[in-house]
């Protein structure tokens, strides 16, 4: 591999270093705990699941609706890594916004946090639109596996900071765990906005033709092409097997990802275990990511994603009978060796199932995909706890989602594996 090349690959994949700062610390670690604990203090435990699930629904359907268009004007344009760019600034700014949310003003922490998730979803479509421009076919389920590697690191070394400043705040010169949180937020927004430098200054926007109509235009051909990509979908049906499979399991991981703090708060384990858990699960997952891109040269793409989803499926039974701190800190490691692997795998798949020259507008159906799913799973958690008045039944829904999305996979079509030159 050329050094250049390697350049380009590493500064892409530092991007996921960067924004995994924002999935770690504050989708995952830190939001759930302080929108139940200090923006919703009072509230009843389902009552704040409910919301959470809500904000969570609504942002990822705004995005589902934009990222379709917007991954075509993409394409027209030569705008990847522009909008990729752009919609990290409004994630930065909204993230940092949290960060001076006074208490009980639930309404404007929910806003905050449903722009934030929308801008983050936003920019990781151009992020991963650009995969087959940074890497050639042969070096996809590297590249994107590293990416993954080095979310997982970055986001783990950040939120292992936040959590060492949340536990002692005064070695840290700071007035109490609740100024350490909102600390922690403006920190994730500094952190977002240096480590996306690298992808700034050494990540070169494709090369294409480009359209020089107007934004109006090019909104109504994205939208006409859009409608040309679904008829085309229908009639690839490999395809689009595995873009029904990957709604279906990714729904599950995702839900998992979003929901796993607040779920652990409901059945009365104590933050500071979960945020344990969660310090695990990102340290355990750095190099069970990158080692799901090197074991594919000899078993393929597709049969270890198989793997990930029997295990979630796994790991979503046994969360119905937790009680000890143990047995969280046990499926957060199970969870840490597959999480990053069904994301890089799935990526990476999808990547040489599809023409570069359209990944923009592939990858915002495929985005797509999981904004729709991530619509229905937060939904059947915050349903299904409400009407059984369990957590513990609400997430077991989430079994029926890894159970067909794999029978769906199994399917599928691997492209053949393309020789290094």
């Amino acid at each position: 591999m050329e050094r250049a090349q390697k350049k380009q690959i590493f500064s892409w994949a530092l991007y996921d270093w960067a924004n995994s700062a924002y999935s770690t610390t504050v989708m995952a670690g830190f939001f759930p705990i302080f929108f139940k604990k200090f923006w919703s203090d009072g509230a009843d435990a389902i009552v704040t699941t409910a919301r959470l699930g809500t904000a969570i629904a609504v942002s990822s359907l705004a995005i589902a609706l934009l990222s379709p268009t917007l991954g075509v004007v993409a394409d027209l344009k030569g705008f990847k890594k522009l909008f990729c760019l752009l919609f990290t600034a409004v994630g930065v700014i909204s993230c940092a916004w949290m960060g001076f949310i006074p208490a009980g003003d639930w309404v404007s922490a929910m806003w905050a946090y449903g722009i934030a998730m929308m801008a983050f979803n936003a920019s990781s479509v151009f992020y991963d639109s650009l995969l087959p421009y940074v890497a050639e076919p042969h070096q996809m389920d590297y590249a994107s596996s590293l990416g993954y590697a080095m979310g997982y690191l970055g986001g783990g070394v950040l939120f292992l900071i936040n959590v060492l400043m949340y536990l002692f705040p005064e070695k840290f010169g700071i007035a109490d765990g609740a100024t350490a949180i909102q600390i922690s937020f403006v920190m994730v927004a500094v952190w977002w906005t240096v480590f996306s430098l690298p992808l700034a200054k050494n990540v070169r926007e494709p090369e294409i033709a480009v359209n020089k109509d107007n934004v109006v235009k090019l909104t109504l051909m994205s939208l006409r092409i859009l409608g040309q990509t679904l008829k085309k979908l229908v009639r690839e049906k490999n395809i689009l097997i595995f873009m029904v499979s990957y709604w279906l399991y990714i729904d599950g991981v995702y839900t998992v990802m979003t929901m796993a703090v607040d779920y652990g708060l409901s059945i009365g384990f104590e933050a500071k275990d979960l945020i344990a858990a969660l310090l695990i699960t990102q340290f355990i997952g750095f190099p069970c990511a990158y080692y799901f891109g090197v074991v594919t040269s000899r078993w393929g793409t597709k049969l270890p994603i198989l793997a990930c989803i029997v295990m979630y499926s796994i790991t979503v039974i046994l969360s119905t009978g937790m009680k000890e701190a143990w047995h969280f800190y046990m499926l957060a490691m199970v969870i840490g060796m597959f999480q990053g692997g069904v994301q890089s795998l799935s990526r990476s798949l999808f990547g040489r199932m599809i023409r570069k020259e359209e990944s923009g507008e592939y990858f915002g159906l495929f985005n797509l995909v999981g904004r729709f799913a991530s619509i229905l799973g937060p939904v059947v958690v915050a349903v299904g706890v409400t009407v059984t008045s369990s957590s513990r039944w609400g997430m077991l829904g989430l079994l029926i989602l890894f159970v067909s999305g794999g029978a769906l996979l199994a399917l599928v079509k691997e492209p053949a594996r393309p020789q290094a030159p």
